[in-house]
């Protein structure tokens, strides 16, 4: 699969960006576009059918998921390409540990004032 170069990469490696596609293809194209998808470390294979397929997308911009997308579309029997999700977030957040001393506790809850015992 080839890739389009697009300006506006500089600092990219700051950002993490995860996409999933639905690919839709013919019978006939499973086997060329698993092979594609394994080539590119980019890209995983999450569930393949017999007629569409899941693949999972990290990359390092926007501009690298939409060169993925045009290069998925480019493999012979496939028939369209959709991009169902899309995050982005600085790589430093990936590096914050997630606990339970991150999340502060509510007052916002249900009352129980005036309530009898």
């Amino acid at each position: 699969m080839r890739t389009v170069d697009r300006p506006g990469r500089e600092g990219a490696a700051a950002e993490l960006h995860i996409a999933s596609l639905v690919v839709q293809h013919r019978r006939e194209a499973a086997e060329a576009l698993a092979a594609g998808i394994a080539a590119c470390s980019e890209l995983e294979l999450a569930r393949s059918g017999e007629f569409r397929s899941i693949v999972v997308c990290e990359c390092e911009n926007q501009y690298a998921v939409l060169d993925h997308i045009d290069a998925l579309r480019a493999v012979a029997g496939v028939l369209n390409v959709s991009l169902v999700y899309h995050h982005a977030e600085p790589r430093a957040a990936l590096d914050v540990p997630i606990g339970a001393s991150d999340i502060e506790p509510s007052d916002s809850g249900p009352s129980n004032k005036g309530a009898s015992p």
